[in-house]
């Protein structure tokens, strides 16, 4: 683990802290995690499949949630076409894509979006899949012409 950071296991719940924020986590029932001289250890009972493809996750989602509360994550989007364009209001976003009606995407709980020039959009946040998800939904917001 970095310094800085801050792995708390009760039981089957994990919970991840550093300068940019918390993040918590529920083991799957099998695996165990506990905290080693500055390491997460995840274990697993058996080899059987599911052991192994549990173990697997639950070590890529805390190390993902510890990358998380480090450094964080972007994602960065470009709007291509004529005439398409997209600005901030206030947290949100506003596109025009050739469409009658502008459309509007909200940021969801624990991201940040940021504009750069007319066309560059910035989903940045300390949670992998919600930047992840966000960045998804603006694309599909571009594609459809709404949420």
């Amino acid at each position: 683990m970095p310094a800085g950071v801050t792995v708390a296991i009760d039981g089957a719940h994990v919970s991840v802290k550093g300068p940019k924020g918390e993040l918590e986590l529920t083991i799957a029932a099998p695996i165990e995690a506990t905290v080693q001289d500055d390491r997460v250890v995840v274990t697993r009972p058996n080899d059987e499949r599911d052991s192994r493809a549990l173990h697997g996750l639950t070590r890529s989602l805390i190390a993902n949630q510890i990358i998380g509360v480090t450094d964080g994550y972007t994602k960065v989007l470009e709007v291509v076409g004529t005439g398409y364009r997209v600005a901030a209001k206030g947290q949100s976003l506003e596109f025009a894509l050739g469409y009658s009606h502008s459309i509007t995407v909200e940021p969801p709980a624990g991201v940040s979006f940021s504009v750069e020039g007319n066309n560059k959009v910035t989903v940045s946040g300390i949670d992998k899949q919600a930047v992840g998800e966000a960045a998804a939904n603006i694309r599909k917001a571009s594609e459809a012409g709404a949420l």
